[in-house]
């Protein structure tokens, strides 16, 4: 009896067979589609690491650091040899704005003053105008350079996840089909079209 049992249990499992694999019933745009799910879910998770009011809050703290958050470190000098050069051109107008300023005092308190620039009065007076001019405008430009870099800030955080899309990639594959045209003005005429697919 023990052995016509065993006997059974040899010749039936001849004929079974294992269990088959799941995936190979999956047909293949599923679990592409699956994949492309998990690798946006990735970008989605790893572009919410950079926000962009975030960025924003952290530039106008202290210029530049908006680039740290964004890891943009290739912008840092930009930013701060913007400011240096902002900032001594700025000196500079205010250095002649004194001068000149010390200058026209001169000449109130003394008529035979000799002033630096060989001006009289009134031609340091419009040198003065000038120069303060001059300073206020390049201040103007100093704050609009701040302005300027937040926003740089801002833009780069909302942009972070285009540059990890892989989807967002041009390919040149150029199919060449001829086209015919047959007008009632022009006659018959040919030409190519160049697709591109991005």
């Amino acid at each position: 009896m023990k052995y016509s049992i065993l006997l059974f249990f040899i010749c039936i499992s001849s004929w079974v067979s294992a269990q088959e694999n799941q995936t190979d019933s999956i047909p293949q745009t599923v679990i592409d589609t699956v994949r492309e799910v998990r690798d946006i879910e990735e970008i989605e998770m790893y572009a919410k690491k950079f926000v962009p009011r975030r960025a924003s809050l952290y530039a106008a703290i202290l210029p530049g650091a908006g680039q740290i958050y964004n890891r943009k470190y290739w912008k840092l000098p930009l930013v701060y040899g913007g400011f240096i050069a902002l900032g001594l051109t700025v000196d500079f107008y205010n250095g002649l704005y004194q001068q000149y300023r010390s200058d026209i005092f001169g000449f109130l308190e003394d008529p035979n003053y000799s002033s630096s620039t060989g001006a009289n009065l009134d031609r340091t007076r419009t040198l003065a105008d000038n120069a303060r001019r001059d300073r206020d405008f390049w201040i103007a430009m100093t704050g609009i350079f701040y302005l300027l870099q937040i926003a740089d800030a801002h833009i780069d955080a909302h942009l972070k996840e285009f540059e990890l899309n892989p989807n967002l990639q041009i390919s040149f594959e150029p199919s060449v089909d001829p086209t015919y045209f047959a007008g009632y003005v022009q006659g018959f005429s040919s030409g190519i079209s160049i697709k591109l697919k991005f």
